[in-house]
């Protein structure tokens, strides 16, 4: 998973003036004017005197909000807001006034021009610093879900770098265990003074030569992890060609989809370890390799010594093979194992077609 970049919140003007705050301001300053307005032969000219007020306002919401950088511990930054909020809209609308309304009018428009001047005033003080509470609190919340979603996009990518960092040991771990037994296959042979060590070590370095690369992997195809089954088989047969015998079986569809590198190869290697070499007539391998739909089934069935006749149960590959499917697949991978009848032992992997 890769992290998402959060924007950066806008500093200076571009946050006093940003798009959300001057449409907030100019509707309910507009409403506010229309309400003033009603009754009105001016409701126009008190409409665009509130309108100039709001803005006026906002402006000083904005400047407060990031100047100046430091304040005194004793003062609040929202206190500050809201005083400069409720502070400016007097003088801004006794400015407004002197500058809108005509000299040399009758008593009677005066009056009508002070009661309206009265209004927008004595209605921003009391309404203003509300309104720039409320936004206060709004952003308040809006800063907690920005830091809450920064730390939750931090936690998952520390988190996929651990599941990256634990794959990876696990897929250390599994390249000497496979590579151990194998050595182990092959000094067999040479202490037993086989004629077939010689062949069975050429074959096993050529097979090295193509899987020791694979491990570091993130992911393999499972046509790959076919072809390395099949030359381990094939090495597992020249030990013992009398006590193993496999078929594989792979729908064509399937040979593309992704999985960890050695998920088929350790299902099949502890078939052989755990089923095969246990038993004094060895047994038979086979394995089913088919999508079925957006799944895909892996299953690994032998006809060896079983679960009941196996020491020391099946080994630290399936417990490997587990965590790294949990990582690569999260929940969305299974793998069951059941004995067989009337012996022997079945692997079954179920994980998403990719």
């Amino acid at each position: 998973m890769h992290a998402t970049a959060i924007p950066a919140r806008p500093r200076g003007l571009a946050l006093t003036l940003n798009g959300r705050r001057l449409r907030f301001t100019l509707l309910f300053s507009g409403v506010l004017g229309l309400l003033i307005g009603i009754g009105s032969d001016e409701h126009f000219l008190v409409l665009f005197r509130t309108v100039l007020v709001g803005l006026t306002a906002m402006l000083a919401f904005g400047l407060f909000e990031q100047w100046p950088k430091r304040l005194p511990r004793r003062i609040a930054r929202w206190v500050l807001q809201v005083v400069a909020v409720a502070m400016v809209i007097p003088p801004t609308a006794a400015f407004v006034f002197f500058v809108t309304t005509p000299s040399g009018g009758t008593p009677e428009e005066e009056r009508i021009h002070m009661k309206s001047f009265s209004a927008v005033a004595g209605l921003g003080v009391l309404v203003a610093p509300w309104v720039a509470l409320g936004a206060l609190v709004r952003q308040k919340e809006a800063l907690a879900r920005h830091q809450a979603l920064t730390f939750e996009l931090e936690k998952s990518e520390l988190e996929r770098q651990a599941s990256d960092a634990r794959l990876r040991l696990l897929q250390a771990q599994v390249a000497p265990h496979f590579l151990f037994n194998t050595l182990a296959n092959v000094q067999a042979l040479v202490d037993a003074g086989s004629p077939q060590a010689s062949d069975v070590l050429r074959s096993l370095i050529a097979y090295l030569r193509a899987a020791v690369p694979r491990l570091n992997e993130p992911a393999t195809t499972l046509g790959e992890e076919v072809a390395l089954v099949q030359a381990y088989l094939e090495l597992m047969h020249m030990r013992m060609p009398d006590r193993l015998q496999f078929v594989v079986h792979v729908d064509e569809s399937a040979r593309g989809l992704r999985c960890p590198p050695m998920t088929l190869l350790t299902l099949v290697e502890n078939a052989v370890r755990h089923g095969i070499d246990p038993s004094e007539e060895g047994g038979r391998i086979d394995i089913s390799v088919q999508r079925r739909g957006d799944r895909c089934v892996v299953r690994v069935s032998d006809t060896g010594a079983g679960l009941g006749q196996t020491e020391g149960g099946l080994g630290t590959g399936l417990t490997t093979l587990r965590e790294r499917l949990e990582l690569a697949f999260g929940g969305d991978a299974t793998l069951r194992v059941s004995a067989q009848h009337p012996r022997g032992v079945c692997a079954e992997l179920d994980f998403p077609a990719r």
